[in-house]
C-alpha cells in the first residue's frame, strides 16, 4: 500500500466512484441508500436519498448519474469489524436503473426490466456496475442474488438513456459484477464474482456482441481472460489507457490488473478485503480512486498507467 492516501472514511460501504472533472468524487454509499457526492479532500459536498441499494453509479451524455441500484438486496453484518453484506431480506423485490439530476437531486427510475433474448420481458434482480459507450448507450451487469438454496444466473443489458430499450445482450452469466469497455470501444468485459473470473466480448457495433466470435463453452459466449487461483473473489472494475483491465478483489484485498491478452497479472494490494470499485482521475488520469467498504474509506493512489477517459464527462 505504498503512497495510498486516505481521501475520505466513515463512509457507509462506498462503491461506484466517479472522478469529476472538478477533482470531485462521487459515489455510492449503499448501505446508507445514497448518491454522495465528495469534495477533493474528502467532505461532503451533497448526499442524495436514492433509496434501495445503490451499487454502481456512472456519469451519461446528459450530465446526470445513471445509478444500478440493487434494491436493498442485503442485510448487513458486522463481521470483526468489518461491514460485510449479508443475506436478502425478506422485504427485497427486485433492482432498477436509476437516474438522478445532481443540480436539482431529482430522481427517476428508468427500468425495472429488460427484454431477453427470447423477446420476453425479465425483472431486473440486483443491477450492479455500468458503463456508458461512445454511441451514448450503456452496458451493466444484474449481479443477482444468491438465497438459502439458490442463485441467480443473470447477464449483461444494453440500454438506452431515454428509457426506449433495454434488452438482455449476453446470458447466461455467475454473478456478473464489474463492467467495462476496451479503449477502442470493440470488447466488451465483465467480472464474475464467485468463479473469479474476468470473460470478454468482441463487439460488432453498438450494444451489439458479434456472435461470429462467440465462443461456445463460455458463458453466454465469452472468452476467458483471467482467472485467478485460489479463493479470491472478483468485484467492480475499470480500463485503464492501455486496456489493462483492473478489477477490485476480494479475500486478497487489492486491484488485480490484466493485461489485455490477459498475459499478465498485477495485484495492488489494500489493506481492506472488501476492495470494491476503483475509477481514475487527475489532470494525467494517473490517480487511482479506491473504494475500501469493508472499512467504509475511500482512498487514491499513483497508477502505473494512464486511466481510461471514460465518455462522458462532468
Amino acid at each position: 500500500m505504498a503512497d495510498v492516501t486516505e481521501i475520505a472514511s466513515d463512509l457507509q460501504f462506498p462503491e461506484g466512484p466517479i472522478a469529476m472533472d472538478d477533482g470531485s468524487i462521487v459515489l455510492v454509499e449503499i448501505k446508507r441508500g445514497t448518491i454522495t457526492w465528495l469534495e477533493a479532500d474528502g467532505a461532503v459536498r451533497k448526499r442524495f436519498d436514492v433509496g434501495g441499494g445503490p451499487n454502481g453509479a456512472a456519469i451519461g451524455p446528459d450530465g446526470k448519474v445513471y445509478i444500478c441500484n440493487n434494491g436493498a438486496c442485503f442485510d448487513w453484518q458486522d463481521v470483526m469489524g468489518l461491514t460485510f453484506p449479508g443475506p436478502v431480506p425478506s422485504s427485497w423485490t427486485g433492482g432498477s436503473i436509476q437516474r438522478l439530476d445532481l443540480d436539482t437531486g431529482d430522481v427517476e427510475t428508468i427500468y425495472t426490466e429488460s427484454v431477453s433474448a427470447g423477446g420476453g420481458t425479465i425483472p431486473l434482480r440486483a443491477p450492479n456496475d455500468i458503463v456508458f459507450d461512445a454511441d451514448g448507450g450503456f452496458w451493466f451487469t444484474d449481479h443477482g442474488v444468491r438465497q438459502d438454496r439458490t442463485s441467480d444466473l443473470t447477464g449483461l443489458h444494453y440500454a438506452a438513456t431515454d428509457g426506449s430499450s433495454c434488452v438482455e445482450k449476453v446470458h447466461p452469466v455467475d454473478a456478473p459484477n464489474g463492467v467495462g469497455l476496451s479503449p477502442d470501444g470493440t470488447t466488451l468485459y465483465a467480472a464474475e464474482t464467485h468463479t473469479g473470473r474476468v470473460w470478454r466480448w468482441p463487439l460488432s457495433g453498438a450494444g451489439q456482441v458479434d456472435e461470429s466470435q462467440a465462443n461456445p463453452l463460455g458463458p453466454g459466449g465469452g472468452h476467458l481472460l483471467a482467472g485467478l487461483e485460489g479463493y479470491q473473489l472478483f468485484d467492480s472494475l475499470a480500463v485503464d489507457g492501455e486496456g489493462w483491465v483492473c478489477v477490485a478483489t476480494l479475500v486478497n484485498g487489492g486491484i488485480t490488473a490484466v493485461s489485455p491478452d490477459g498475459a499478465t497479472v498485477e495485484h495492488h494490494a489494500f489493506d481492506d478485503p472488501l476492495t470494491t470499485n476503483i475509477c481514475f482521475g487527475g489532470d494525467d488520469l494517473r490517480t487511482a480512486y479506491v473504494t475500501l467498504s469493508g472499512t467504509g474509506r475511500l482512498v487514491s493512489m499513483p497508477w502505473p498507467r494512464a486511466g481510461l477517459a471514460l465518455a462522458n464527462h462532468r
